[in-house]
């Protein structure tokens, strides 16, 4: 017998952080919410690489709705991560200049903070940076200080935001890709590879994909796409007292350029860069460049030539040709599009949810907001927090480097968000991730796995 086809209220297209937050608000306003995302795990594509940094949006283009949605994300993170048990490291961050003509730019930048309402960047002096970071190249010449740059945990939040989600009726649908659809005008019927589904409204999230989605619901997309890949060095927990601070170089017109800055997990990375590619599936990583990386790094922070690489990566970023976020309500139509989001969606996502959430209401959707909603509390992860391996009870050590116990693993594998895949388990819990890259523990670790996904 045909099962009838379900009717959600918004279904949500991809699942990364964007798609997490967007599903959070919306079904914290009381929505029927389903999220659609065609990999095997969230956070697969944009999102599974970035330099984890919450950004005040001090240098976004002024008056812009990249910087509307980074300032309000910022802002909700801030007074939300407490009650999630999520890391905020209030570290602020360094614009340094390296020449006579980044130097002269240093004024111009710290203008373009104060409109964009980041009255509180100070400038420094040479002698002043090198009190602040007495590890830094001696040549630097001068910067200026922006105090509420921050760091967090890129995963622990979306997965926060997406499970909170679930906790208050949301579904979750992995394995599951759009390929198109059609709107009757009250309802959406999309086709995805476990069948249609019926949503009165829908929001693309997509990501690398969100002009194709676009494009096969709305027969049109106004942007395209165009991948940015960023490659990244991570140094060994040794480094990490070598910077104080997140220190960025003075941003090009494409690019806000390599950062240096310490991990929340207690770790030291060095990029990304910005490559264009045409590929949206594969961020390869290329030696030369990572020794280019290698090399910037020790540049900056000349003691960094010393010091072992734990681990490499590279993630593709979601730009197009267009500088500001593609997010657009189409008339008539019952769907928004959430397209492009850069580098900063990680700050932004909160900021976006709850923009998102207002071009529904003009859509027609009426929220009827929780009045007692759940929240969950996720482990934390970061170096400085109250770890559990500090606490009795957790079935000893599984993970020595990133000192993950038995009892984080099992926590991750049991709940309503639990990991599909060995990567998804790695962003849950960061088994494997550390010094020794899973050659200890990396077998326990898939073992468990396994046992979890064939139950």
């Amino acid at each position: 017998m045909t099962q009838p086809v379900q009717t959600y209220d918004i279904a949500v297209i991809g699942a990364g952080v964007i798609g997490c937050a967007i599903a959070r608000r919306l079904t914290l306003d009381g929505a029927r919410v389903v999220v659609l995302e065609k990999a095997a795990d969230i956070l697969d594509g944009a999102s599974k690489a970035n330099s984890a940094i919450l950004h005040t949006g001090f240098d976004a283009p002024e008056g812009s709705l990249e910087l509307a949605c980074v300032q309000e994300g910022y802002r909700e993170y801030e007074a939300l991560h407490a009650q999630f048990n999520l890391p905020l490291d209030r570290c602020g961050a360094l614009v340094l200049a390296w020449s006579a003509e980044q130097e002269a730019r240093l004024p111009v930048l710290m203008e373009q903070a104060r409109a964009n309402a980041v009255s509180d960047v100070v400038p420094l002096t040479r002698t002043e940076t090198l009190a602040l970071e007495p590890n830094l190249n001696p040549d630097v010449r001068a910067a200026f200080r922006v105090p509420r740059e921050s760091l967090i945990d890129p995963w622990s939040a979306p997965h926060a935001y997406l499970l909170q989600a679930l906790l208050n009726g949301a579904s979750l649908k992995r394995n599951c890709a759009v390929s198109g659809g059609e709107f009757d005008g009250a309802v959406w019927t999309l086709d995805t590879t476990q069948g249609p589904l019926r949503a009165r409204h829908v929001v693309n999230a997509a990501g690398l994909f969100g002009d194709r989605i676009d494009a096969a619901l709305l027969g049109q997309t106004q942007f395209t796409i165009r991948p940015r890949k960023g490659q990244f060095v991570v140094f060994d927990k040794m480094a990490a007292g070598l910077a104080r601070h997140i220190l960025l170089p003075v941003p090009t017109a494409t690019t806000k350029g390599i950062v240096v800055c310490r991990t929340v997990w207690g770790n030291l990375l060095v990029g990304p860069t910005a490559e264009e590619q045409d590929d949206r599936e594969t961020a390869g990583l290329e030696a030369e460049t990572l020794r280019m990386l290698h090399a910037k790094g020790a540049e900056i922070l000349p003691a960094l030539a010393q010091e072992e690489v734990t681990s490499i990566y590279a993630g593709l970023r979601p730009a197009c040709e267009h500088k500001d976020y593609q997010i657009r309500a189409h008339a008539g139509r019952n769907m928004v599009t959430v397209g492009a989001i850069r580098s900063t969606g990680l700050s932004s996502a909160l900021g976006t949810a709850a923009h998102v959430a207002r071009l529904l209401q003009g859509q027609g959707h009426a929220p009827a907001p929780l009045s007692a909603p759940q929240v969950p509390r996720m482990a934390m992860l970061a170096e400085e927090g109250a770890r559990d391996w500090q606490a009795s009870g957790n079935d000893g050590m599984l993970c020595h480097c990133e000192r993950v116990t038995w009892r984080e693993v099992r926590a991750a594998l049991d709940d309503p968000l639990a990991p599909k895949t060995l990567a998804g388990l790695k962003r849950r819990t960061r088994a494997t991730m550390g010094r020794c890259q899973g050659f200890y523990c990396g077998q326990a670790v898939q073992d468990l796995l396994a046992e979890s996904t064939d139950t």
